[in-house]
Parts: C-alpha cells; structure tokens; sequence
C-alpha cells in the first residue's frame, strides 16, 4: 500500500472524491513553487500533481510549456525538483506526490538511481507520458519493484482492444484524459467522460481520475460526479504565470477542491 492507494481508501470510507493539482516545479522559482506546493493540502487537495520541467514537453499545452520553461530558466533541474519535495515531507508525511514528466531526465540519469531517490524524496507515483506500456520493462516495472505507483493515461482514443495493454501493469490509479489533444486546449464534458470513466473502472479495478480540460469550481463538480477524482493543472499554472500572490492561487485552488469534495 502506498499514500496513494490509502488516500482512496480513506476517501471511500468517507464517501469524498479526490481532487489532484497539478503545479510545475520550480515555477516562476523554487521559493514560490515550495510554498505553493507546501500550501496545497491545507486548500483541500488530495494528491499533488508534481511537474518535472523538460524541454520538449509533448503533451503539454502553452500554458505548462510556458511555466516549464520558466522553471528550466530559473535553473529548475530534477536534482531540485527532487528536493523541492523532500522539503516538503519535512511537514507533510501523508500527501501522496506524483511526478508528471517525460523519460529523458530520467534516463539520463539513470533508471536506478533515480528510483532510490525519488524513493528518499517522498515520491509515490510516476506518470511518464512517453512510455507507452510496450516499454515497461524501461520504467514502469521496475517502479513498482521499487514501492512506487506507475500510472498510466487513457485517452478516449484509448478503444476496448488497446485498453487491457494500458491497464495491465498500471497501480495507484487511471489519469482519464477527456480530450484528444493538449492540456488547456478544450473543457471537458461529463456527458462525454461519465461512460469512459465506467467502461475503465469496468475492466481495470482502479480508481478513475479525469484530468485535461477542468479549469472551473462547476467543471470539477461535473467531472467529480461521474469519476473517482478531478485533476485540474493548467488552470492553477495560469495564475501562478500571471504572477498571482500565493494565498491568491491556494484561494482558488480552494473553490476547486470544495467543489470536487462536494458531490
């Protein structure tokens, strides 16, 4: 069991749906980004959707590629983005983090040693968008040998033949991408998400959480009511870009989280 699988036990037991935030690390700088993240639990998040800044971010809209290159310029690196959440564990034993990115920081610097250090950075989670599950023996497998949820996208391309493959070694729970296209490019809609988010749930067991395209408090009850969890990133990110106050930003990430825990 991980932060991860305890955070949906205890939000069955009380009959809650999780809200996930996503932020980019190191965005607009690593002082800001920590008490951001830092703040996000006491807004009422579940699970802290971490960003590892990359440099050819593929799946990303211009909002995250903005905050991304921002993070790059203000000297952000996975070393850092490592320790930006070791410091947070220093005051938050139980917030489960995932880390969002791309395989090539990974890589370069070396699957087993950054396994073991994610491990001492308080890392539960990876989603790597550019490993298809016809890699896992790249980094998925060995994740979860190491106690580290792997968590896989489906998409609503994602057909009955293809969804097995996706599912097959995927823990912790399924990120639902509602759109077909890049964060930030259009909203979501219930009424298009709800039948995937069962026909998912059907076949892997696993939480569902939607995320791409719930950018408002009534996007994310709408979603909430027919999924295990709302992920909301490029509308947090934008107003972190805007240069918005950090007490401004947690504010609405608030009306965001009591939206989703209000179903």
């Amino acid at each position: 069991m991980t932060r991860i699988d305890d955070t949906f036990a205890d939000l069955a037991r009380e009959g809650r749906k999780a809200f996930v935030a996503y932020v980019m690390a190191g965005h607009p700088e690593y002082e800001q980004s920590l008490e951001i993240v830092k703040g996000l639990p006491g807004a009422g998040v579940d699970i802290i959707e971490l960003g590892l800044p990359f440099t050819d971010p593929m799946a990303d809209g211009p909002t995250i590629q903005l905050a991304g290159q921002q993070a790059l310029e203000a000297g952000m690196t996975l070393e850092k983005t490592l320790g930006l959440a070791s410091a947070f564990r220093e005051t938050d034993q139980k917030t489960p983090i995932v880390l969002m990115g791309y395989y090539n920081p990974i890589y370069s610097r070396g699957v087993e040693r950054f396994l073991r250090e994610a491990n001492e950075a308080g890392i539960d989670g990876l989603i790597i968008v550019d490993l298809p599950p016809e890699e896992d023996a790249e980094l998925c497998l060995p994740a979860q040998a190491a106690g580290l949820n792997f968590i896989r996208l489906a998409t609503p391309t994602t057909d009955d033949k293809r969804l097995p493959r996706v599912l097959q070694n995927t823990s912790g729970f399924v990120y639902y991408v509602s759109i077909t296209g890049i964060t930030g490019s259009a909203e979501a809609e219930a009424t298009d998400v709800g039948p995937e988010v069962a026909r998912i749930r059907e076949q892997g067991g696993l939480p569902v959480v939607v995320g791409f395209g719930v950018n408002t408090p009534e996007k994310s009850r709408a979603i909430a009511e027919v999924a295990d969890g709302v992920v909301v990133g490029s509308a947090i990110v934008s107003r972190i870009t805007a240069g918005d106050s950090t007490e401004s930003v947690l504010s609405f990430v608030r009306t965001l989280t009591d939206a989703a825990h209000s179903v």
